[in-house]
């Protein structure tokens, strides 16, 4: 019979990731249930207790990671910051989960102190809008992080929107929604 062996600590903290994701995305922390992620990962709550620490531990650990992973796949170009914002729009438009996890982080962990992981990548990011902005590449017409968080808000507008909105632009197709955000932040760049 072959020994049993358990898997390596970054292989189930991925899979907690995996299967928290999914929860959270869909009911956020307050209607998550541990019982629930413990499952999809074929695991337990003590595993999740073990890497996390509690629920909003591992609401934490995977919004840092979402965030990082976002900033990896939809690098910040500073010389064509509407393409970076298309791409991004993309970014969320593929991976619908992002957008969500954001609004409920937003919702409820907005009152909590910042997380340092993600201060620290939106750090980097402004950093590069900044030096562009020295370097005459951006305006200087808003703060490096205003312009930055308008772009971010521009990419995700359509994913965004409520389904009370979506009744008034059912014709606009996935090619034009791209395209407004790229023409939304041209203009906001003054270009």
């Amino acid at each position: 019979m072959p020994r049993f062996t358990p898997p390596a600590a970054d292989a189930m903290r991925a899979k907690l990731l995996l299967a928290a994701r999914d929860e959270f995305a869909a009911v956020g922390i307050g209607g998550a249930r541990i019982e629930r992620i413990a499952a999809a990962s074929a695991s337990n709550k003590a595993q999740i207790f073990h890497y996390f620490g509690s629920k909003e531990g591992l609401f934490d650990a995977l919004y840092a990671q979402t965030v990082a992973e976002t900033l990896d796949a939809v690098p910040i170009d500073t010389e064509d910051l509407a393409a970076s914002a298309g791409r991004l729009h993309d970014h969320f438009t593929e991976h619908p989960w992002v957008p969500r996890l954001a609004t409920w982080h937003r919702l409820e962990r907005g009152a909590e102190p910042p997380l340092e992981a993600v201060v620290s990548t939106d750090a980097a990011a402004i950093a590069e809008v900044e030096r562009a902005q020295r370097a005459g590449v951006l305006p200087r017409s808003w703060r490096a992080p205003v312009l930055l968080g308008l772009v971010v808000h521009l990419a995700a507008f359509w994913s965004a929107a409520s389904p009370e909105f979506e009744t008034f632009v059912p014709a606009v197709t996935a090619a034009r929604r791209r395209q407004i955000v790229v023409d939304a932040v041209t203009a906001l760049l003054g270009d």
